[in-house]
């Protein structure tokens, strides 16, 4: 059976309270609820927080209106890649530094 951790974080926006919480990590992926809808955030999607440490993966807040954040981890997604993950394909940007050998 795979693991439940349950943790809110609210924050202040213009006085206006927001919500986001992590609602499970299991094998597969995150469930997340952001706003009052729950999102499933499979591995494949983001498979950088993978092998994230759990508090880390915990440490979710809103960014602004329109997105959420894990400041533990440097990653940031709009919500609206969250409702609609189809218009944001995953893409691994390179830089010149990736080519550089030793």
């Amino acid at each position: 059976m795979s693991p439940v951790f349950n943790m809110q974080t609210i924050s202040s926006n213009n006085s206006a309270s927001t919500l986001a919480s992590v609602l499970m990590i299991n094998a597969q992926g995150i469930m997340l609820s952001v706003l009052g809808r729950d999102y499933f955030l499979s591995y494949n999607r983001i498979p950088w927080m993978q092998d994230a440490p759990i508090r880390s993966v915990l440490n979710v807040q809103m960014s602004g209106p329109d997105a959420i954040e894990w400041p533990d981890l440097n990653v940031d997604l709009e919500i609206e890649s969250l409702q609609h993950p189809e218009r944001f394909p995953l893409v691994i940007k390179r830089n010149a530094l990736d080519f550089v050998s030793s």
